[in-house]
């Protein structure tokens, strides 16, 4: 199990390695976490910056970045949280709140 750890609340999770960053629906249900729009990596509802741990989410792909740049996120640090995969601790924010 790996802590995700959600600023600026510092509310925190387990999740099992290979979750998708969309199970904090489910574990922090109720709490104002990161909001998820399609799941699909094509709304940008979900633009996360990681504080921490930016290589525990899996290999970014060149469709994500490419969107993220769109967005006007540059940097290894944002990602869409739906299309992460977890691979250990990590510390995010999301760009929406």
């Amino acid at each position: 199990m790996h802590k995700v750890v959600v600023d600026p609340q510092g509310l925190e999770a387990w999740l099992s390695t290979g979750s998708s960053l969309t199970e904090l629906e489910f574990e922090l249900y109720g709490e104002q976490t990161v909001p998820f729009g399609c799941k699909a990596g094509a709304c940008g509802t979900c633009v996360i910056k990681v504080e921490d741990g930016v290589a525990n989410l899996g290999v970014k792909a060149d469709e994500e970045r490419n969107f993220l740049e769109t967005l006007g996120y540059r940097g290894a640090e944002f990602r869409l949280a739906c299309q992460c995969r977890l691979n250990g601790d990590v510390k995010i924010r999301p760009m929406s709140l």
